[in-house]
């Protein structure tokens, strides 16, 4: 009886030693959920800001593409208005 009680004993001791928290590791998961998180937040503003960048140089480069086509129409329109004089 005495080593059934001794083990019994045993067992429940290991029961408790595995109920018990740690809150040592459940802070790191914490703070590494946390800043997975941050890192999640500041990635997405980055690619959103290059994002906006890149339309905006393309929407420039247009411009100027339209532009140096309008000021050739121009020189023909003079050339032609010459010619048909």
């Amino acid at each position: 009886m005495k080593k059934v009680a001794i083990v019994t004993v045993a067992v429940l001791a290991l029961g408790l030693a595995a109920c018990n928290k740690n809150n040592t590791d459940n802070n790191a998961a914490n703070e590494t959920g946390v800043e997975n998180s941050a890192s999640t937040d500041v990635n997405a503003a980055t690619n959103d800001s290059v994002n906006a960048a890149d339309n905006a140089l393309n929407a420039a480069s247009n411009a100027v593409d339209n532009a140096g086509a309008a000021v050739d129409n121009a020189q023909d329109a003079v050339k032609d208005a010459n010619e048909n004089k």
